[in-house]
């Protein structure tokens, strides 16, 4: 479990205990409830990492929304965006092995994550990875509507393996992976995918022009 979901789960029952001491225990049922929210959310199970060269795994657990292929100024890219809701994980994980080589924090709105315009206007942390077959990878966490924070433990020049935690957003949210567009797709709009172990597509070892934040930005609107 993740440390904030332990905080928010004692205060709530603290303030339940309290309640239920001064007013009755009727009125222990709502903060007891909140902090079985609290519990669930803030939850981080283990899971198993598919192995493989190439492999690229989902960055979240949630429900596939969106895959398209957009032009960049290193070549056309696909995109998979995840949709997360209340009740999924929340914890992010490395989609691929390799180096961090940029982080792009963007303030911005908090529109629905599920509308596209999201990608563009959103508040998010836009994560480079060099990875270690010669491609380049982009990971994508952006704020919803009820999201108001995004978390990310590591720094520019650190080494992730795939399916590694590195983050999390919190209270609904979408994240999207950016990669070649050569890369062989697994998945389909749709599909519900789980953090670290959901493999999304399998990219052939090449060397490519690296992939900016900058140019993951600048899609091509459909």
């Amino acid at each position: 479990m993740v440390r904030d979901g332990i905080y928010y789960g004692l205060a709530f029952i603290a303030v339940a205990a309290l309640v239920g001491w001064l007013v009755g225990p009727a009125f222990a049922i709502l903060p007891l409830l909140l902090a079985a929210f609290f519990l669930q959310f803030f939850r981080d199970p283990e899971r198993l990492i598919p192995g493989g060269p190439g492999t690229l795994v989902s960055a979240a657990d949630g429900k596939i929304t969106d895959i398209s292929t957009f032009e960049t100024p290193a070549g056309p890219r696909t995109r998979i965006s995840v949709f997360l809701n209340v009740f999924d994980v929340h914890v992010n994980r490395s989609p691929v092995s390799g180096v961090i080589r940029n982080i792009e924090y963007r303030r911005g709105k908090f529109r629905n994550a599920m509308g596209g315009e999201s990608a563009d206007v959103n508040e998010q942390n836009i994560v480079t990875i060099a990875t270690d077959d010669g491609q380049t990878v982009v990971m994508k966490q952006i704020a919803g509507l009820l999201a108001r924070r995004i978390v990310f433990n590591k720094a520019v020049g650190d080494r992730v393996e795939r399916g590694e935690r590195v983050g999390m957003i919190k209270f609904g949210s979408r994240t999207d992976v950016i990669f070649d567009a050569g890369a062989t797709v697994r998945l389909n709009v749709g599909d519900r995918v789980k953090g670290g172990s959901t493999v999304l597509a399998v990219m052939q070892p090449h060397s490519t022009p690296e992939l900016t934040a900058a140019s993951a930005g600048k899609r091509e609107r459909q």
